[in-house]
């Protein structure tokens, strides 16, 4: 029996993401397993994002089917989890039910990006439903996964902001409460960020569509976060979401 941190697939057509030029910053690591089942597509992302030392992205296992993604996640304990929607055995929904108790860790959650190529609702929700922190599909560039998987490390939610949609659709509540003395707290320029920092827009893309710095973002997003007493983007998105402000 093979070790299951490095479980083969079946080798599929797929292409990895583009090369990935930087990491998380100096120091910066994450531990990270690719569940795919297509071994061709496990290898070119490992090529991409594999490489600790100019990414900070250490990846210490593989699977290729729901079994053995539980067998290797419980074993391995990452931090992030490269997740394909369909996989045999169940899908990565199937995954996610039986990771559970490890997302709900206090201590050492496991955390979930979905990596697919389908860009159906369905799949998205159905993921994000079972508890994944973002879904991106495999047109990502590799300099962007990282980005995301560092992301999804911290606690943010991460999507491709095409995607961002689908879920600000199937969580908005009907109920949503009254918001206007909580926007109040708000300046202009924080709403705007709040707005697309919920529909899954990363810092950069912000940047430039409001014409300003990152660092500038950062700054009006830690505003927002503080204002809002939110401790991260994924609450953040959650907290616009409930109120259609998306």
């Amino acid at each position: 029996m093979s070790d299951p941190t490095e479980a083969n697939g079946t080798a599929g057509s797929a292409e990895a993401p583009g090369p990935a030029e930087s990491g998380g910053g100096p120091g910066r690591r994450v531990r990270v397993v690719l569940v795919d089942d297509h071994r061709m597509f496990r290898t070119g992302v490992q090529a991409e994002i594999g490489q600790t030392e100019q990414t900070g992205v250490e990846v210490v296992g593989e699977a290729a089917d729901v079994d053995q993604a539980v067998t290797v996640i419980t074993a391995t304990r990452p931090e992030v989890v490269l997740l394909d929607v369909h996989l045999p055995g169940g899908g990565g929904v199937e995954v996610l039910r039986r990771c559970a108790p490890l997302m709900a860790d206090a201590e050492q959650p496991v955390r979930f990006l979905a990596l697919s190529v389908s860009d159906a609702a369905e799949d998205v929700i159905g993921v994000i439903r079972g508890g994944a922190r973002g879904y991106v599909t495999k047109t990502i560039t590799g300099t962007d996964l990282v980005d995301s998987i560092f992301r999804v490390q911290e606690g943010d939610a991460v999507f491709s902001p095409r995607l961002a949609g689908f879920v600000l659709d199937a969580f908005a509540s009907t109920d949503a409460p009254p918001v206007d003395e909580d926007l109040d707290r708000l300046t202009q320029r924080e709403r705007e960020v709040l707005r697309l920092i919920a529909r899954g827009y990363a810092y950069k893309e912000i940047a430039k569509q409001l014409f300003i710095s990152v660092k500038t973002v950062e700054s009006h997003v830690s505003a927002v976060l503080r204002k809002l007493q939110l401790s991260n983007r994924h609450e953040l998105t959650r907290w616009a979401t409930a109120r259609r402000l998306v």
